[in-house]
């Protein structure tokens, strides 16, 4: 029986309100025992058969890391990137679960499709889980049959990339989200209020000369599903919060015992649209970077948990989308590499601490989406991730795992690597230390 013992690193499990210098033992892909260092008597002879030992001093081991936003673009557009190379960027940011968005072409729509990507992931380590349409081919003209799409293996619905317009669908699913107890993803967007906008509406548009996208686009949006969640008691789960008005809606509504919640990415909480100053289309994403008073906000939400996860909304597209103008370019950057670090960012920072962000990464979205995941307690599956706090790196389109490199962090050296990545008590990805 194939056994891993991980020795003398520094465990933080927020599910188990663990932080300390712990041994890990895993028997069987699953969790045996967490004994603190100083204390654990326990004998191992190195060299036993079927026996792995990882000597983690130094290291911060967590559980691996759960993306509740991924864009893998297969089918359809391989050529920004695939099942196998989105998974592999996956591993080495330390993501051991991902949720595929829907948006691929053909749609994922029906059980076909999602059996087509989950074949795709079979022998990748990462486990992909496939969100499934909410409307048939995305149209947002009637709802995907939700029965089908949960059991091909689908473990949400989201129209995400386009919004859904038509309120009286939305509350169906949202209906329908009660008995197939699926959650529904929105993207929180009214296109006719957003327009031709390219970036956050403010000073800073003005200044570039670019059309802005106003917060009352999302906030609106927000406040309409929300209220819908409340009618149908449905389970909501609102993508990408970038404005201070909707941190505040969802805020009240979770007050309220509505069946809500939330995400924000790495980029929505570490940027500005200060930085669409120099007309860099790696800043250009939708929802786009906005104000600092909505950074500021995303981060309070964060710190008092009306924010439940940080998802990376991994968006791979090619140059040739990207090296247009600005106005022309596609919206979306990859963020499955660079997540932790930007993350860790905030946390030296003092904005966030490292278990609320451990937590945001890990249970948090399990509990969102109902995952028996982001947990290293006795018997749970032995996903793991292992960091380098102190280790610097600079990130380059050599070497990043994910087909393409549309990154705002381009040439930026960032704080915390991803060394090692565990699936099922296996390593699936791995840096030497130096």
């Amino acid at each position: 029986m194939t056994r891993l013992v991980i020795r003398n690193g520094r465990l933080v499990d927020p599910s188990s309100n663990i932080d300390g210098v712990y041994n890990i033992y895993v028997m069987a892909g699953r969790i045996a025992s967490v004994k603190p260092s100083k204390t654990d008597t326990t004998e191992i002879t190195p060299g036993a058969p079927g026996l792995e030992i990882i000597e983690a001093e130094g290291l911060l081991v967590v559980p691996g890391l759960i993306d509740v936003h991924t864009h893998l673009r297969e089918p359809g557009f391989e050529y920004k990137e695939t099942v196998q190379t989105g998974a592999q960027a996956a591993l080495a940011g330390g993501f051991t679960t991902i949720l595929c968005m829907a948006n691929t072409k053909p749609v994922n729509d029906n059980e076909s499709v999602t059996r087509y990507i989950l074949k795709k992931a079979e022998a990748s380590g990462c486990a992909v889980l496939p969100v499934g349409a909410l409307s048939r081919a995305q149209k947002g003209e009637s709802l995907t049959e939700m029965a089908e799409l949960k059991a091909a293996g689908c473990v949400a619905v989201s129209d995400d990339g386009v919004p859904v317009v038509d309120g009286g669908l939305m509350r169906r699913a949202l209906e329908y989200s009660k008995i197939f107890n699926m959650p529904v993803i929105s993207h929180a967007e009214d296109p006719l209020i957003a327009g031709s906008g390219v970036m956050n509406e403010g000073a800073v548009s003005t200044r570039l000369g670019l059309k802005g996208i106003p917060n009352a686009a999302e906030d609106s949006v927000v406040a309409r599903d929300i209220s819908l969640a409340r009618l149908t008691g449905g389970r909501l789960h609102i993508a990408h919060v970038s404005t201070r008005g909707a941190v505040e809606l969802i805020r009240a509504a979770k007050g309220n015992g509505v069946k809500v919640t939330a995400e924000a990415t790495p980029h929505h909480l570490a940027l500005t649209h200060e930085a669409v100053a120099g007309y860099n289309t790696n800043t250009k994403m939708n929802p786009p970077l906005r104000a600092p008073e909505d950074v500021e906000a995303l981060r309070e939400g964060l710190r008092d948990g009306t924010i439940d996860c940080i998802a990376t909304d991994h968006a791979p597209q090619s140059t040739i989308e990207k090296d247009v103008e600005f106005d022309r370019a596609a919206n979306g950057i990859i963020g499955l590499e660079t997540a932790f670090s930007v993350i860790y960012g905030l946390v030296e920072a003092g904005v966030i601490t490292l278990n609320q962000a451990i937590a945001a990464m890990t249970i948090n979205p399990a509990k969102a989406f109902g995952l028996d995941k982001g947990s290293l307690r006795v018997g749970a599956q032995a996903d793991m991730t292992l960091i380098d706090l102190n280790q610097s790196w600079t990130v380059e389109a050599k070497g990043l795992k994910s087909k393409s490199k549309n990154t705002p962090w381009l040439g930026a050296t960032l704080k915390a690597r991803v060394v090692k990545t565990i699936t099922g008590g296996k390593s699936v990805y791995g840096l030497e230390r130096p």
